[in-house]
C-alpha cells in the first residue's frame, strides 16, 4: 500500500516538473516574434469576427425603424451586402487598397494572388480584418435608401462601393496613399468607413427621393414610425457591442493591453455620451424623451470617435460623444427641412459624425499618442486639423461624385426605385414574393 502512494506520488510530482520545465523548453525553442505574432493575429481574428456581427446589428436596427411590409427586403439588403462586400474585396478591393500602385490605388494583387503584404500578421487576416471593415461600409447605405429602393439595382451598388470606392479611400488613408503621406490620422474609420458609408446613403437618398406619403405639399414632414422598437434596440446594442472589436481591434497587435484598454475606454465613454445628449436635447425640444433620438446618439457617439479613440483622452471622447449626440439631432431635423428621406438616420449618424470625429482629431489629439501634431487644444494650432479637413472632405465629395454616378446610371439602365403600386404593397411581396411576418398582407381575388 505504501509503494503504491510513493509510487502515485512520484508520478505527481513528474507532472507538476512536466507543467514547467516543458513550457520552458518550449518558450526557449520557439521564436518569440513567432509567438507574440500568433496573439496579435488570434486579438485581430477575434476583434474581426465581432464587426462581422455588425451585420445583424444593422440588420436589426434597420428593420425595426422601417414598415413591417419592407422587413424582408431590408435584411436581405443586409445578408446580401457581407456577400457583396466579401467578393467584391476578394477580386478587387484588395489589391486597390494594399497593392503596390501609386498615391491614388493599388494595381497588384488581383484576388489575392500575388498580393504585396506588409506587417507581422497573416496575409489572409489581414484581408478578413479589412472585408468586414468593408461589408460595415457597405450596408449603411442599406437604411438611408430603405422601402423604395429595387433589390436588383441595389445589390449592384453594394458590389461596386465595395470593389472600387471603398478601397480607393482605404488606399488614401491606410495604404500608404496620398492622405497618409500628408499624416491624415483615422484610426478605426471614421472617414474610411462611416464618412464614405453615409455620404452614399445621401447620394442615394436625394436621387430616389422621398417615400411615399414622406412630405407634404407645404413641404412639411410627416413621421413613418418603425414597426419594432424592440427590433431596433436589440440592434442598437449590438453595434455597440461590436464596436469594441471595430475600435481596439484596429490596435493591430496586444503588446501590454494598455492601447487596447485606452480605446475601449474612449469608445464607451463617447457612446454613453452620445446617448444622453441625444437624449436630452432631444426631449428640451420635443418635450418627450426619444427613444428613437437616444439610440442614434450612442451610435452617433461611436462613429464620431472612431477616428480619434487612441490619440485622445477619457475627458474628450465625453465631449466629441455629447456634441455628436447633438448633430445627430440637429441633422434629422435638418434633412426633414431639405426634403431628404433618410428612413433609419444613416446620413446623420455616418456622414456628419464621421466628418465631425475626423475633424476631433485635430482638435483634441496628442503627439504623444501617436499623431504627427498635436491638436489644436494642445498648442497644435490648424495643422493637424487642417490635414484633417483636407481629407475628410475630399473623401465626402470623391465619394458623393461617383456613388451620385453609380445610382444615376444605375436608374438608368436597370431602374433604381420600385413602382408606386410596389412601393405600397411593400417590398417584401413585390422583390422576394414573401412576408417577414405571415398573414400581415391580406389579398383579394376582386
Amino acid at each position: 500500500m505504501k509503494s503504491t502512494k510513493m509510487k502515485y506520488a512520484g508520478l505527481g510530482i513528474l507532472t507538476l516538473l512536466s507543467l514547467f520545465i516543458l513550457p520552458s523548453k518550449l518558450w526557449a525553442q520557439t521564436d518569440i516574434a513567432t509567438i507574440t505574432a500568433g496573439i496579435d493575429t488570434l486579438w485581430v481574428m477575434i476583434a474581426a469576427f465581432m464587426v462581422f456581427i455588425m451585420q445583424a446589428g444593422f440588420g436589426m436596427l434597420e428593420a425595426g425603424l422601417i414598415r413591417t411590409k419592407n422587413t424582408c427586403n431590408i435584411l436581405m439588403n443586409n445578408f446580401l451586402d457581407f456577400c457583396m462586400a466579401s467578393m467584391g474585396f476578394y477580386i478587387f478591393g484588395y489589391a486597390i487598397m494594399f497593392g503596390a500602385g501609386n498615391a491614388f490605388m493599388g494595381f497588384k494583387g488581383w484576388a489575392l494572388i500575388g498580393a504585396s503584404h506588409e506587417g507581422h500578421l497573416p496575409l489572409y487576416a489581414t484581408w478578413f480584418f479589412h472585408a468586414v471593415f468593408c461589408g460595415a461600409a457597405a450596408t449603411i447605405v442599406a437604411g438611408g435608401i430603405a422601402e423604395r429602393m429595387k433589390f436588383k439595382a441595389y445589390l449592384i451598388y453594394s458590389f461596386l462601393i465595395s470593389a472600387t470606392v471603398y478601397p480607393i479611400v482605404g488606399h488614401w488613408i491606410w495604404g500608404g496613399g496620398w492622405l497618409s503621406q500628408l499624416n491624415f490620422a483615422d484610426f478605426a474609420g471614421s472617414t474610411v468607413v462611416h464618412t464614405v458609408g453615409g455620404t452614399a446613403a445621401l447620394m442615394g437618398t436625394i436621387i430616389l427621393g422621398p417615400r411615399i406619403g414622406k412630405f407634404n405639399k407645404d413641404g412639411s414632414a410627416n413621421a413613418i414610425e418603425g414597426h419594432s422598437m424592440t427590433l431596433a434596440s436589440l440592434g442598437t446594442l449590438i453595434l455597440w457591442f461590436a464596436w469594441f472589436g471595430f475600435n481596439p481591434g484596429s490596435t493591430l497587435r496586444v503588446g501590454d493591453g494598455s492601447l487596447i484598454a485606452h480605446v475601449a475606454m474612449t469608445t464607451n465613454i463617447s457612446a454613453v455620451s452620445g446617448a444622453l445628449a441625444g437624449m436630452f436635447f432631444a426631449w428640451k425640444l420635443f418635450g418627450k424623451p426619444d427613444l428613437t433620438m437616444t439610440m442614434n446618439g450612442a451610435l452617433a457617439g461611436l462613429v464620431a470617435i472612431t477616428a480619434p479613440c487612441a490619440f485622445v483622452e477619457p475627458w474628450a471622447a465625453m465631449i466629441i460623444g455629447a456634441i455628436a449626440g447633438i448633430i445627430v439631432v440637429l441633422g434629422t431635423i435638418f434633412l426633414d427641412k431639405i426634403g431628404v428621406d433618410d428612413p433609419v438616420g444613416a446620413v446623420p449618424v455616418h456622414a456628419m459624425n464621421g466628418i465631425w470625429g475626423t475633424l476631433a482629431v485635430g482638435i483634441f489629439g496628442q503627439k504623444a499618442m501617436g499623431l504627427a501634431h498635436n491638436g489644436l487644444i494642445y498648442g497644435g494650432g490648424f495643422t493637424q486639423l487642417g490635414i484633417q479637413a483636407l481629407g475628410v472632405f475630399t473623401t465626402a465629395v470623391f465619394v458623393a461624385v461617383t456613388m451620385g454616378l453609380v445610382f444615376t446610371l444605375l436608374k438608368k439602365l436597370t431602374g433604381l426605385r420600385v413602382s408606386r403600386e410596389e412601393e405600397l404593397k411593400g417590398l417584401d411581396i413585390s422583390q422576394h414574393g414573401m412576408e417577414s411576418y405571415s398573414g400581415f398582407q391580406i389579398f383579394t381575388t376582386r
